[in-house]
């Protein structure tokens, strides 16, 4: 059997202004300072994949629009909500009082493997990945209600902060969707 590529009219994919309609998944994303800007531009289109329902942007983390994030997201940022705080545990502790779940995603004593993190139906959560070379810091890490840790089992003790996303929404988006009828 042969397989033809779909050309990107064949994809049945929607348009922005019918993006910001549709339900979204009940997962934000959170930046904490981030310095890359193509990794910015990587997760906003990560965020439009999955529907995801608002990335924040915080600390060093810059914003839209930026030549090099726009060249990454390739239009995500014109359909993901976004906010900017200069703050990440700010932000935290308004999402808090929204009865969001903050979840850092981080190598720490006590997390768990994302392997073996549960989601629950009807509860909304917030992944919180951190700087390309320290991670997430350690008050966000603290002020969060669970870390979880992306497996690894080669010479490498970390992943991309684009990839980590990749790897953690879809896990998550894929949990939520088997809780979903």
């Amino acid at each position: 059997m042969k397989h033809r590529k779909l050309k990107n009219s064949e994809l049945d994919r929607i348009s922005p202004s019918e993006f910001k309609e549709v339900q979204k998944s009940p997962i934000i994303i959170i930046l904490d300072n981030i310095r890359s800007l193509n990794n910015i531009g990587s997760v906003f289109r990560t965020a439009d994949a999955f529907l995801i329902e608002k990335i924040y942007l915080c600390g060093i983390t810059a914003t839209p629009p930026h030549k090099d994030i726009t060249k990454t997201a390739l239009g995500a940022t014109e359909s993901v909500r976004w906010e900017y705080s200069k703050s990440t545990l700010e932000v935290i502790e308004k999402l808090k009082l929204e009865a969001v779940h903050i979840i850092a995603i981080e190598q720490a004593e006590h997390s768990v493997s994302l392997l073996d993190f549960k989601l629950q139906k009807n509860k909304k959560y917030a992944f919180v990945f951190g700087n390309e070379v320290k991670g997430v810091t350690q008050d966000v890490v603290n002020a969060s209600d669970a870390v979880v840790e992306i497996p690894q089992y080669g010479t490498k003790h970390s992943l991309n902060i684009s990839v980590s996303t990749g790897v953690v929404i879809w896990d998550a988006f894929s949990k939520l969707k088997a809780l979903s009828p």
